[in-house]
């Protein structure tokens, strides 16, 4: 028995990778209007928590203490949309994950 007859080459050569680009940034999954509309209301949520914490003195702080918290829980979810969406989360995690955070 020869090499050649009986062991043949059974694997594929490898394939390339695909060239990823820097932290994975894409924009393919959030395009169109729906880009500057996230982008936007990220940064009002921002200036909303600036806005807050700005503030020296209140005589009923309860409402305060709530908008702090509003604020700060849109500014933080917003940037977490926008990361997952606009990096290679988005394919990792799966369509129907992001979709429901």
């Amino acid at each position: 028995m020869e090499n050649g007859t009986v062991y043949n080459e059974t694997t594929e050569p490898e394939a390339k990778a695909p060239r990823r680009r820097p932290f994975g940034f894409t924009l393919r999954h959030l395009w169109g209007w729906k880009l500057p509309v996230k982008v936007v209301q990220t940064i009002f949520s921002f200036v909303a928590v600036v806005c807050e914490e700005i503030v020296d003195n209140c005589i009923s702080c309860s409402g305060l203490y709530f908008f702090e918290f509003i604020s700060c829980s849109a500014f933080l979810l917003s940037l977490l949309i926008l990361c997952a969406y606009c990096t290679d989360l988005y394919q990792s995690l799966g369509q129907d994950k992001v979709q429901k955070v």
